[in-house]
C-alpha cells in the first residue's frame, strides 16, 4: 500500500442550516484505534439523519466524527491493533458512526462487510445505513415472516426501496405509501403489492380496502405524528408498529384501548448510539442471509444519483427537495 497522506478533504457543517453550510476543509487523517480500521471512501451515502445533523437537530454523539456521514464504501488503508478480519486493500462497505463524508474514515470493523461481487463502489457506498436499519427493525426487532402484511411509509426513500425488496425476498406481502404516482410506480415496480399516493389517498381506507379485516401485520413508520394513530388502525390482532424516525413530530394522541384490544407491540430504535456489539451482530445477520441476495441480483441497490464530495450541498439539495428515488451517493 502506498503511504497515506497527513491530511485529507472532508465536509465540515459550519453552522446549521440548509445545504450551504456544507462546506470542503482539509483536516488531519484519522488513525484507526483498538478494533478499528481506516477506509479509504470510494462512496459515500447520504441518508435522513445527515440531514438533521446539518440542521443542528441531530448533533454526533460524544467522542465520535462530527464530520457528517454514516455509511462509505471503499479499501481498507489501515488497521488498529485488535482488528484481524480485513487486511490492506480488502474492499468494504461501513457502517460507521460519522465522518463518512470525507477521503478517509474510521470505522469499527465488526461493522465491516465484505463488497459482494458484482456490487459497484456507489452501490455498496449505499448499503449499510439502510440495510442495517431495515434488517433490524424489521426482522429482528418486528419478526416479519413469509406470508404477513407490511407497509413501509417513504417508500421510495432510501430505507423505503430496501424494505420493500427484503420484505418480498423473504415472502411478506407488502404495501408502500409514497408522495407521487412516479414515486408508487416505482414502489410498485420494485414488488410492492399496492402503493398508495399519500398525497391523493387514505392510506388507512385503501388498506382496509386491499387487506380486509385481518389489517397489516408490520408497519416501519418514519413519519410519526398523526401517522401514529392511523397506523395503530390499520394493524390487526398483534401487529407490530415500529418506528425509525419522526419527521411529522414524536407526540401524537392515542386511543391505547386499540392497542390492548389488538394486542398490539409498538417500538422503536435509533442505531448510531448503539453499541458496536449490537451493530456487529446487525452485521452478521446481513452477512449470512442479505449479502447473497446482493450479490445474486435478487435485492438490488436502488440509486438516485452520485454526486463528487466537493458538491455535498447540491446532494443535500436533491434529498432536500424530495423528489428523489432511492440512494443518493457522494462518490470520492
Amino acid at each position: 500500500m502506498p503511504a497515506l497522506p497527513a491530511t485529507m478533504t472532508a465536509i465540515h457543517v459550519d453552522g446549521k442550516g440548509g445545504p450551504d453550510v456544507l462546506k470542503p476543509i482539509e483536516m488531519a487523517l484519522p488513525q484507526p484505534g483498538e478494533g478499528q480500521v481506516l477506509i479509504k471512501v470510494a462512496a459515500a451515502g447520504i441518508n435522513r439523519p445527515d440531514v438533521m445533523q446539518r440542521q443542528g437537530l441531530y448533533p454526533a454523539p460524544k467522542g465520535h466524527s462530527e464530520i457528517p456521514g454514516l455509511e462509505v464504501s471503499g479499501t481498507v488503508a489501515a488497521t488498529g491493533h485488535g482488528a484481524t478480519r480485513f487486511k490492506d486493500g480488502d474492499k468494504v462497505m461501513a457502517l460507521v458512526n460519522g465522518g463518512g463524508y470525507a477521503q478517509y474514515c474510521i470505522a469499527d470493523e465488526p461493522c465491516c462487510l465484505a463488497i459482494p461481487d458484482g456490487l459497484s463502489m456507489e452501490q455498496a457506498g449505499g448499503v449499510p445505513e439502510t440495510f442495517f436499519t431495515v434488517w433490524h427493525n424489521v426482522f429482528e426487532r418486528a419478526h416479519l415472516t413469509a406470508g404477513e402484511w407490511f407497509m413501509i411509509h417513504g417508500g421510495s426513500s432510501g430505507i423505503g426501496v430496501t424494505a420493500i425488496q427484503l420484505a418480498k425476498a423473504f415472502g411478506a406481502n407488502v404495501i408502500a405509501t409514497a408522495g407521487s404516482d412516479e414515486k408508487c410506480d416505482a414502489c410498485r415496480k420494485l414488488g410492492a403489492d399496492l402503493a398508495v399516493n399519500y398525497r391523493t389517498e387514505d392510506f388507512v381506507e385503501a388498506v382496509k380496502s386491499h387487506v380486509g379485516k385481518g389489517g397489516i401485520d408490520v408497519i416501519l413508520d418514519m413519519v410519526g405524528g398523526d401517522y401514529i394513530a392511523k397506523n395503530i388502525s390499520c394493524l390487526g390482532d398483534d401487529g407490530r408498529l415500529v418506528n425509525i424516525a419522526y419527521q411529522k413530530g414524536s407526540k401524537a394522541e392515542v386511543d391505547f384501548l386499540r392497542v390492548m384490544l389488538k394486542r398490539l407491540t409498538i417500538t422503536g430504535s435509533t442505531l448510531r448510539i448503539r453499541p458496536t456489539e449490537v451493530k456487529g451482530r446487525i452485521a452478521r445477520g446481513l452477512a449470512e442471509y442479505v449479502l447473497p441476495m446482493l450479490a445474486d441480483g435478487r435485492v438490488k441497490v436502488v440509486m438516485d444519483g452520485t454526486y463528487p464530495l466537493r458538491e455535498a450541498a447540491a446532494a443535500h439539495a436533491r434529498m432536500d427537495a424530495g423528489e428523489h428515488i432511492g440512494k443518493i451517493v457522494l462518490t470520492v
